[in-house]
C-alpha cells in the first residue's frame, strides 16, 4: 500500500471539521512571527530544519525581494500543515501577518479568516503598541487569543536575569495581556478568553532557537526555570539536541492551538452573529452557524494575489458553508455578478496546490473567481457578510505619474492590481491628466508600494512628496436652508449638525454597520435608542457613509420615495468631497427637513436634485462653522535614558505634544501626540535625534481640528494643489 503523502493527509483531514484549527501568528513588528512560522513548518515537513528561523537565508513566508531586504513581513502569508495530538491528527492552517502598523489591513483581513490566534510577546520589550492593536483586531472579530512570550533568550543573554525575575517578568506580561482582552473583548468573552499559565495557554520560549514550554508541559517533562539558564551554557549542538528532546517547539505551540483554540463548528456558532448581519433564523443563517458543508455556499475572499507569470488573481479566503468544486457557479455579492470556479487550491506547507472540491470550515483559494477583498461569494444573491474595517485609516498620499505617457494604461492597470492585492491602499485615477494618487497607511506602506510598481512589475515612474489627507466637518447645528434645483420647480430644505461622538465611534468601531437603510432593521433601531434617539428619528436614517449619517426627516411627502436615492446619492457626493477644499467629510448628521418637489418626473432628474441637495448642504456646513480636522498619530517612542532632552525639542518642533514620559529598565518611554502633515520623514528625524538609538510605534490615530492661525493657509495651499479656484 503506498504511503499516505502529507499532502493527502491534508486532504483527508480537511473534511473532518472537529480536527480543523484555523490559526494565525499576530504581534508587533519583530516580535518573532515569521521565525515562529519557519520552524512550525520546518518540523512538519515543509523545509529544512537548518533554514528555519535564519534570517540570512530569509524566511519561507517572505514572497517578495523588499520583504527579505527589510527582513520584515508586509504580506500575510498561508501555511498549513498535520499536527499530531495525543494520537489524533490536527490540521493547522496558519496565516502568517504582518507586525508594523502600515501593514495592519493584512492583519484585518487575515482575522476574518481565522477562528484564533497565537499572540506573540518579545519578553524584553512586553506588550507594544501594535500587539494592543492585533489583539483589538482579533476581538474585533471574535478572534480567540493565546499568548506566547518569545525571545527569552534575550532575558538571559543580555539582560541577565535571575530565574526569580523572569517568573515575574512573565507575569507582569501575562497580567498585562489579560488586562487588554478583558478591557476590548465582547462582554461574554471577558472572562471566558483570559489566558492562564497553569492551564497551558499561555507559553514562553525564543521561536529563533526553536524552543517553547508551558507550565503543564514543564511538569509533565519534569523541567524546571533553572533547567532552561543551563541551556545557555551548553554548546550549540549539545542545546540544539536537548530542545528538541525536552522543548520542541511546535509540539508545545501546536499543542496548545489545538487545546485552546476552538474548531470552525464551535467557532461559527458566536462570530457568525458578530460578522454576519441577516437573519440567523433563515436556511442560510443556520447554514452558517452550523458551518454546514451540506449547505449553501458561503466563502469570503480575504486576500488576493495576482500570479506575476499568468497575471491571473487567486483569490484567498474562508469557507464558512457549504461544499466548493471546480467548474460550479457562483454569485458575488457586492460585485453582482454571475462567475464559474475554475480551480480550488488548499495550502500543502506554503504551496498551493489543486483539489476538485473541499468543504466548509477551511482556508483555501480559487481561481476564476475575480472579486475585492471582503467579498461574500455564494450560490445565489444573500446577505453579504460584515464590511472588513480597518483600524487606522490612510492618511498620507503621493501623486504618481508616468515617466512616459504611452505608459499611462499600463500605470492604470497596475493601479488596479495593487489596489486588489492591498485594499488598505486607496487608489484615485484621473485617466484624462494621468496624475494618480496612492494613498496608504504611513511613508513606508506608499515606499513599499512604489518600489514594488518600478521593480516587480518594471514601470518607470514619478512620485510627488508625501500630501495628507484632512476631513472637513462642522462645529455647530446650521439654520435650515433651501437649495433650489437649476430649472426652479424643485427646493430640498436641509440641515446640518455635529454627530455625536458615542455615535461616531460605534460607527468606527463597526458596531454601527455603515450603508443605505433601505428596511426596518430592529439592531440598528436598538443600538441608537442606547445613545438616546427616539424611534421617529431613528426611522428616519437613510444612510450611514464614512462616519457621517442622513436622516429623512420629512413628514407627509408623497413623492419622496421617487426621489430619495437621489438626494442620498447628492449627500455622498457632499461627504467625498466637502465645501472648503473638496476633502472628505467626517462626523456629521444632515437631515431633509421638506421638499418641494415638482408633480412631473421629468422635471426632478439627478440634473436636477444633485445640484439643488448639494449646494444646500455646502451652504448649511459653511453656516455651520465648517472647518478642517488634521490627522494626529500617537506615538510610543522608546530612547535611553540621556536623549530625553532632544526628544523633547523634537516633539515640540513638530507642533507635538509630550503625553507621557515613563521609566523602563532599558531607557524612557515617551508617549506623545504628533500632527501627521509635521511627520514626514520622522523616522529619519528620529534616528538622527537619538544616533539611530530611538524607536517609534504608532499607538493610535485620531483626527483633530486645525490651529485657527493655520486653517486659511491650509485650505488655499490644498485648493491650489487641486487647481480649484481661490474661493469657490
Amino acid at each position: 500500500m503506498e504511503k499516505e503523502t502529507q499532502f493527502d493527509k491534508i486532504r483527508r483531514i480537511s473534511a473532518d471539521q472537529k480536527h480543523i484549527r484555523n490559526i494565525a501568528t499576530s504581534a508587533h513588528i519583530h516580535h518573532g512571527k515569521t521565525a515562529l512560522t519557519d520552524n512550525l513548518l520546518a518540523a512538519s515537513g515543509h523545509m529544512a530544519a537548518k533554514s528555519a528561523g535564519d534570517l540570512d537565508a530569509g524566511m519561507a513566508t517572505w514572497q517578495h525581494l523588499d520583504e527579505q531586504e527589510r527582513l520584515m513581513t508586509v504580506d500575510a502569508a498561508n501555511v498549513s500543515m498535520v499536527h499530531d495530538f495525543h494520537g489524533k491528527e490536527y490540521l493547522i492552517n496558519l496565516i502568517d501577518t504582518p507586525g508594523h502598523v502600515d501593514f495592519s489591513g493584512n492583519v484585518t483581513r487575515a482575522m476574518r479568516a481565522i477562528d484564533g490566534t497565537i499572540v506573540l510577546v518579545c519578553a524584553v520589550e512586553g506588550i507594544m503598541p501594535q500587539t494592543e492593536t492585533v489583539i483589538k483586531q482579533a476581538l474585533r472579530e471574535r478572534v480567540k487569543p493565546i499568548l506566547f512570550i518569545n525571545k527569552v533568550d534575550r532575558l538571559i543573554k543580555e539582560l541577565k536575569l535571575t530565574p526569580e525575575k523572569m517568573q515575574e517578568r512573565f507575569v507582569r506580561i501575562f497580567e498585562e495581556f489579560n488586562e487588554l482582552v478583558s478591557k476590548i473583548a465582547d462582554g461574554e468573552f471577558k472572562e471566558k478568553w483570559l489566558v492562564d499559565i497553569n492551564d497551558g495557554s499561555v507559553a514562553f520560549g525564543s521561536a529563533r532557537e526553536n524552543w517553547a514550554l508551558s507550565v503543564p508541559f514543564m511538569k509533565k517533562k519534569g523541567i524546571t526555570f533553572k533547567d532552561i539558564f543551563t541551556l545557555y551554557e551548553m554548546g550549540e549542538k549539545e542545546k540544539k539536541e536537548w530542545c528538541w528532546k525536552n522543548a520542541p517547539l511546535y509540539e508545545v505551540l501546536l499543542d496548545m492551538a489545538v487545546k485552546h483554540l476552538p474548531d470552525p463548528l464551535e467557532a461559527q456558532k458566536y462570530r457568525i452573529p458578530k460578522i454576519w448581519h441577516g437573519d440567523h433564523d433563515s436556511e442560510f443563517g443556520k447554514n452558517l452557524s452550523n458551518c454546514d458543508p451540506k449547505g449553501k455556499i458561503a466563502f469570503v475572499i480575504t486576500r488576493i494575489v495576482i500570479d506575476p507569470r499568468s497575471g491571473k488573481e487567486i483569490s484567498a479566503g474562508r469557507l464558512f458553508s457549504g461544499t466548493l468544486r471546480v467548474g460550479q457557479d457562483v454569485y458575488l455579492n457586492l460585485a453582482k455578478q454571475k462567475q464559474k470556479i475554475q480551480q480550488l487550491f488548499i495550502y500543502n506547507g506554503i504551496k498551493p496546490e489543486q483539489v476538485d472540491e473541499i468543504g466548509s470550515g477551511n482556508v483555501l483559494a480559487i481561481a476564476g473567481v475575480n472579486g475585492e477583498a471582503g467579498e461574500t461569494v455564494t450560490a445565489e444573491p444573500e446577505t453579504p457578510f460584515e464590511e472588513l474595517k480597518h483600524i487606522f485609516e490612510p492618511v498620507i498620499t503621493k501623486a504618481i505619474e508616468v515617466k512616459k505617457m504611452a505608459d499611462l494604461p499600463k500605470l492604470i492597470e497596475i493601479l488596479r492590481k495593487v489596489s486588489k492585492e492591498d485594499p488598505s491602499v486607496k487608489v484615485t485615477i484621473n485617466e484624462e491628466t494621468g496624475e494618480s494618487l496612492i494613498s496608504g497607511m504611513g511613508e513606508l506602506h506608499l515606499e513599499i508600494i512604489e518600489n514594488r510598481i518600478v521593480t516587480e512589475k518594471g514601470l518607470e515612474v514619478k512620485t510627488s512628496s508625501p500630501i495628507v489627507v484632512y476631513r472637513e466637518t462642522v462645529d455647530k447645528e446650521s439654520p435650515e436652508l433651501e437649495g433650489r434645483s437649476p430649472n426652479k420647480h424643485n427646493s430640498f430644505y436641509m440641515k446640518v449638525e455635529p454627530l455625536e461622538t458615542p455615535v461616531y465611534d460605534a460607527i468606527k468601531n463597526g458596531d454601527i454597520p455603515e450603508g443605505r437603510v433601505k428596511k426596518k432593521n430592529k439592531e440598528l433601531f436598538d443600538k441608537f435608542s442606547e445613545f438616546g434617539w427616539d424611534g421617529d428619528t431613528i426611522r428616519s436614517i437613510k444612510d450611514i457613509y464614512k462616519g457621517n449619517i442622513f436622516l429623512d426627516q420629512t413628514r407627509g411627502e408623497v413623492r419622496i420615495n421617487e426621489i430619495i436615492e437621489m438626494v442620498v446619492d447628492a449627500f455622498e457626493m457632499v461627504i467625498d468631497a466637502g465645501p472648503l477644499a473638496r476633502e472628505p467629510c467626517t462626523r456629521m448628521k444632515v437631515s431633509l427637513m421638506d421638499t418641494r418637489i415638482h408633480e412631473d418626473p421629468i422635471h426632478r432628474g439627478p440634473a436636477q436634485v444633485y445640484p439643488a441637495v448639494r449646494e444646500a448642504i455646502k451652504e448649511c456646513m459653511k453656516k455651520a462653522g465648517a472647518g478642517l480636522l488634521e490627522p494626529i498619530q500617537i506615538h510610543i517612542i522608546e530612547i535611553p535614558d540621556t536623549f530625553l532632552g532632544t526628544i523633547t525639542k523634537l516633539i515640540g518642533g513638530k507642533r507635538g505634544q509630550m503625553l507621557e514620559v515613563k521609566q523602563e529598565d532599558t531607557g524612557v518611554e515617551v508617549k506623545a501626540k504628533l500632527p501627521v502633515a509635521e511627520m514626514i520623514g520622522w523616522s529619519n528625524d528620529l534616528r538622527s535625534a537619538t544616533e539611530g538609538r530611538g524607536n517609534s510605534s504608532l499607538s493610535d490615530q485620531l483626527f483633530e481640528k486645525v490651529p485657527k492661525n493655520l486653517q486659511a493657509d491650509i485650505i488655499k495651499q490644498i485648493r491650489q494643489r487641486k487647481g480649484l479656484a481661490e474661493n469657490q
